[in-house]
């Protein structure tokens, strides 16, 4: 599997122009991304950094000298004539690490995928095909600093949803550390699958297949179900498969060739004269390690073994980095975690997909949360009243506690007082009463319901049943 992230830098990994998506054609150019004689590269220290702390998080060794070299081909997008990146043999900057995914029906299992690099590129410009029936380069994006990311040989993802869940954490693990934005609808982060089939007794796959054009991860899943089958059908058929280069067609889920597969040789690479190795100190490596975040799985790792939460609920929490932020501040708030949890991924969750925000657009903070979990366990509300009060807060910003003090919300928890209520609820459905005595215990919601219109949802639902029982039971 092949990753390609957009790193978040300001300029491009080879100039001074900006490091943006987008923008009308052919404005973010100068003399060093579109080639132009006598124009020289400078390495993009931030892009090597950002490299460097994903290897880390990776699991990676990393090199302390590090060359870049030319990869020689022809294509229109591509303005130089080669692409400056890292030859695998004359050390990337990150090889021989691992991804860890969750594998398993409970999602507690865990899974290394090997990696066998990770180096610093430079992407290529956009081609764009005209009203005219021509076609045009936009070099906008060319030159822009470009991570690669490549898994072993043999392969450890063996199904397509193997192949969705790596990437699913590997994009996680990059917007955590903030070396890219994971937009695949941008092409920020871009997926190609090397598709090789064989018998289970084989001794080693067969040709593979490189997949392009895939910009989601369920195109990804849908595109290798789809080679696997087309490879197998064409072995079937007594024909030989070619090592080549495959578009998927989204709208048909079929594949089409594209080119045969370059070979290693084609791309004549050579050390480039321009720019200087890159040499690392151990020093300055062990302080980008010290520095690194909490990655994705150690912090679902954390949140199901230290705070007791399923493995779904802390999947959730974690697929955002924002939501588990969020989630973090309420615990480090005093709330608990499991009810916390609760109210995040439902009606808070809920809320935001109404408005179609995100969690830091809204006027909800992490001391809201923690306020209107304490306010239930406590007693001073009952869940139904909460939901409310809550629904009051995303709205204005309120804390729920000035919302009930405001409103008289409290919960009514005074025997004396429900027990008014209930027998005034009693004496006015006597028909009722004679089905309970009959037999009917169900009955008992209706005056339970009864109780709770009476107090406007505010008696205590608990001392609500205990003393219909009694009542009832006259």
């Amino acid at each position: 599997m092949e990753v390609h992230a957009e790193l978040l830098t300001e300029t491009k990994m080879f100039c001074g122009c900006l490091n943006r998506f987008g923008g009308e054609v052919n404005t973010r150019v100068c003399p060093v991304c579109l080639a132009l004689p006598g124009a020289l590269p400078y390495i993009n220290r931030r892009a090597v950094e950002h490299v460097l702390r994903t290897a880390l998080a990776l699991n990676c060794q990393i090199a302390m000298r590090s060359l870049f070299h030319r990869k020689n081909y022809f294509y229109p997008d591509l303005p130089k004539g080669y692409q400056l990146s890292q030859y695998e043999e004359t050390n990337p900057i990150g090889y021989a690490g691992y991804l860890v995914i969750p594998a398993g029906d409970d999602g507690l299992a865990t899974k290394r995928v090997r990696l066998r690099r990770v180096h610093l590129e430079e992407d290529t410009g956009k081609l764009m095909h005209l009203p005219s029936g021509g076609s045009g380069v936009d070099c906008n994006r060319a030159g822009v600093p470009l991570m690669e990311i490549v898994t072993d040989f043999p392969p450890d993802i063996h199904t397509p949803e193997e192949a969705r869940e790596y990437l699913q954490q590997l994009r996680l693990l990059l917007v955590y550390l903030g070396v890219c934005d994971g937009k695949m609808e941008q092409g920020s982060l871009r997926c190609e699958p090397n598709i090789s089939i064989a018998e289970e007794s084989a001794e080693k796959l067969g040709v593979k297949t490189e997949l392009k054009n895939l910009g989601s991860f369920r195109a990804v899943a849908s595109g290798i179900r789809h080679e696997e089958t087309r490879m197998a059908d064409e072995l079937g058929r007594g024909n030989e498969l070619k090592q080549e280069t495959r578009g998927w067609n989204e709208d048909k889920e079929t594949s089409f060739v594209m080119r045969v597969k370059e070979q290693e040789q084609d791309y004549r690479y050579f050390t480039d004269p321009d720019l200087p190795p890159m040499v690392f100190t151990e020093e300055y490596i062990e302080t980008l390690r010290a520095n690194l975040p909490e990655l994705p799985m150690q912090k679902r790792q954390r949140y199901i073994e230290a705070l007791g939460l399923s493995a779904y609920d802390a999947g959730v929490l974690v697929a955002d980095r924002e939501w588990a932020e969020f989630f973090d501040g309420a615990v480090e708030d005093g709330g608990d975690p499991k009810q916390v949890c609760n109210w995040m991924n439902g009606d808070f969750a809920r809320l935001l997909n109404e408005d179609k925000l995100d969690v830091s657009e809204s006027k909800v903070r992490p001391s809201h949360i923690v306020n209107i979990v304490n306010l239930v366990e406590s007693g001073a509300i009952n869940g139904k009243t909460a939901k409310e009060v809550f629904e009051r807060t995303y709205k204005s910003g309120e804390l729920p506690a000035e919302i009930i003090e405001s409103e008289g919300l409290s919960q009514i928890s005074d025997t004396g007082a429900i027990l008014c209520v209930v027998r005034e609820a009693i004496k006015e459905n006597p028909d009722a009463v004679g089905k309970f005595k009959e037999g009917k215990t169900n009955i008992k919601g209706f005056f339970v319901g009864k109780v709770m219109q009476k107090t406007k949802g505010r008696a205590n639902a608990e001392i609500v049943n205990q003393l219909l029982d009694v009542e009832l039971s006259k």
